[in-house]
């Protein structure tokens, strides 16, 4: 259900549970996404599945083929440093407007996204400290308080989340937002500088091993 309690449609649910499993690692790339094996696993007509997959190809996770099936997307390390060039620039304004503009609601909020990613990090949750990481950065960007920003970040949400996803040291990942947010705290402008850029220097290696790793 949505936030007010109203029924979603089945074409949101059916978006979010194949995106999940997609980005939680469930579906690997590569894979078939066929809209008849999809809606009796799901229990739905094929119309809503058909709409998902429109709406996962629109973001990035799922390339199409032809008549009524598609795969999940296979990022080549091209797609990757297209990506990581956008998402360089895009976190180096996100987390210097967070710092200069974050209210105490969202200092708790941000607070709130470190621990449950700590938390999950230690416990070797691997999905859950994942997505933990991922409503960081997401916090971040509403904390930059810039509509532009926002709407920008929507666009790109599935594909950052995956990015982000391409790291196996959780608690590393977990401390340096950890020290993000103790920067955003205190408002040091020029800390947090220093500190993305560093943050974004580890993700670039880690993503690499990551992908080295599963070609082995």
């Amino acid at each position: 259900m949505t936030a007010s309690g109203d029924f979603a449609p089945e074409s949101e649910r059916v978006t979010r549970q194949l995106r999940d499993e997609i980005l939680d690692g469930v579906r690997q790339p590569g894979s078939r996404l066929v809209e008849r094996e999809l809606a009796e696993a799901l229990g739905v007509s094929r119309l809503p599945v058909r709409e998902a997959l429109k709406a996962l190809v629109a973001e990035g996770l799922v390339t199409p083929r032809p008549r009524t099936w598609a795969v999940v997307r296979e990022f080549t390390a091209s797609d990757v440093a297209d990506l990581d060039e956008v998402r360089s620039a895009l976190e180096a304004l996100s987390f210097r407007l967070a710092a200069q503009r974050h209210t105490r609601a969202g200092l708790e909020k941000l607070r709130a996204d470190v621990d449950a990613e700590l938390e999950a990090a230690r416990a070797g949750d691997a999905v859950r400290a994942r997505r933990a990481a991922a409503d960081f950065h997401q916090t971040v960007t509403s904390l930059a308080a810039n509509d532009l920003l926002t709407e920008l970040e929507r666009v790109l949400r599935s594909r950052l989340r995956w990015l982000l996803g391409q790291h196996d040291d959780l608690l590393a990942v977990a401390r340096e937002h950890e020290a993000l947010y103790d920067a955003i705290a205190e408002r040091d402008v020029s800390r947090v500088e220093a500190l993305v850029v560093q943050h974004l220097a580890s993700s670039r290696k880690a993503a690499m091993d990551h992908r080295k790793q599963n070609r082995t």
